[in-house]
């Protein structure tokens, strides 16, 4: 069954927009494309998958007549979570060698970070979240520091109560975390993150240790509600 963001990539091939580099990311290959698609059709430019960009994708024109498409299911959990989930289960290797795709991620924000991130012994919470949302959300701002994961404190806008996809910060002794909300049970927040107890993984992270949940400007409007979930493994305490 073709899935949404398939869906996608076809339709934009179909109108003659579509460029992705080798080894790039997919989710930020889309983006990319949807803006491109977006300005050359004078629709908001959003680089996210609009109701106004689905329905210009969904039109096949013919001389006499316009058919539309079928659209698959949108997925519910926004494409930064989607790209997150991903890495399910990659781990730094410890010692003097790195993970390539964790150093990857350092080379392609660039700048200080490229010189700075050599080691994935380096804490990587904040630099697994600036890949997951910079490589789907190509307009969004993000932290000038995003390794500090408390940084993201003051990513976008406030988001109350958390929804799927929220990005959640934590302090911890020494420093902070940053992960995705997945869900919650009574006493702990179900957290996708990366460099929890070093590698991407969900946890679940004492509730009393939240500093905020944020939710990003460019991003499509959250699905509302809490998730509740049933507890299950014990509190992470390792994500340095």
């Amino acid at each position: 069954m073709q899935t949404f963001d398939d869906w996608l990539i076809a339709r934009l091939k179909s109108r003659g927009v579509w460029s992705s580099g080798p080894g790039a990311s997919v989710a930020r290959a889309i983006g990319i494309n949807l803006a491109d698609f977006q300005q050359r059709n004078d629709l908001k430019v959003t680089g996210t998958a609009t109701a106004e960009t689905i329905n210009l994708l969904r039109q096949d024109q013919s001389t006499n007549s316009v058919t539309f498409q079928k659209v698959p299911a949108a997925p519910a959990e926004p494409a930064w979570m989607r790209e997150a989930r991903r890495f399910m289960g990659l781990k730094e290797i410890a010692g003097a060698k790195s993970d390539p795709i964790i150093i990857s991620w350092a080379k392609k924000l660039g700048g200080w970070i490229t010189d700075y991130y050599t080691n994935d012994d380096i804490a990587w919470c904040g630099l697994f979240m600036a890949h997951c949302i910079g490589s789907t959300l190509p307009g969004e701002h993000l932290p000038a520091n995003p390794l500090g994961a408390l940084n993201w404190s003051t990513f976008g806008h406030a988001l109350t109560p958390p929804a799927p996809g929220a990005i959640l910060t934590f302090h911890r002794t020494g420093g902070g975390h940053v992960g995705l909300y997945v869900g919650e049970d009574k006493t702990a927040y179900h957290v996708l993150g990366g460099n929890q107890s070093n590698s991407v993984s969900i946890t679940r992270v004492e509730k009393a240790r939240l500093e905020d949940a944020r939710w990003p400007i460019t991003g499509d409007a959250p699905v509302p509600g809490r998730v509740y979930l049933t507890p299950g493994g014990e509190l992470s305490k390792n994500e340095a």
